[in-house]
């Protein structure tokens, strides 16, 4: 069991730190996964990877966590605060760096509904959730469109720069 443990510790802590955002509760789920596994490592069939047969045991341990603070899965606060720091840390970058034409430029660069929620969400200031709703689509999703829009835009500047 302890071999078990140290190869694939890490896979399970950084599994449950993606779904968790939280170190500490990471890490006790880690061990509560560990112990869980040690009791049913007989219900072990080998049909899929140890690993994925470990972090099936940490999400059950995750849905449980929950259940039993009655909590929601959602980001932490502060993982949400260092967000928009990010994000008003770009847009302020790129409002205040750049003139409106190179902005509109590198704008024009991206697809169709991501040039919209970049619209929407820089110049509108809408919330995820107004800018999921107008498009027709979930929140998640236009988190995700703006944070890759985002990443594509930083990219274009920094190749805009280089040349």
């Amino acid at each position: 069991m302890e071999q078990l443990y140290e190869t694939y510790a890490q896979t399970v802590f950084k599994y449950l730190f993606s779904i968790t955002q939280d170190a500490d509760l990471a890490e006790e789920l880690t061990q509560e996964t560990f112990y869980q596994a040690m009791k049913t490592i007989h219900q072990f069939r080998g049909e899929c990877k140890m690993s994925v047969w470990l972090c099936q045991i940490a999400k059950r341990a995750w849905y449980r966590e929950l259940n039993k603070s009655k909590k929601t899965p959602s980001l932490s606060m502060e993982t949400l605060e260092t967000s928009l720091r990010a994000e008003r840390s770009l847009e302020a970058d790129v409002l205040h760096t750049e003139d409106k034409l190179a902005l509109f430029r590198l704008l024009h660069q991206l697809d169709e509904k991501t040039r919209e929620v970049m619209y929407l969400r820089l110049s509108g200031e809408l919330s995820f959730a107004e800018i999921g709703d107008i498009v027709g689509q979930s929140e998640t999703w236009a988190r995700v469109t703006f944070y890759r829009g985002k990443q594509k835009m930083t990219k274009g500047r920094s190749e805009w720069n280089e040349n």
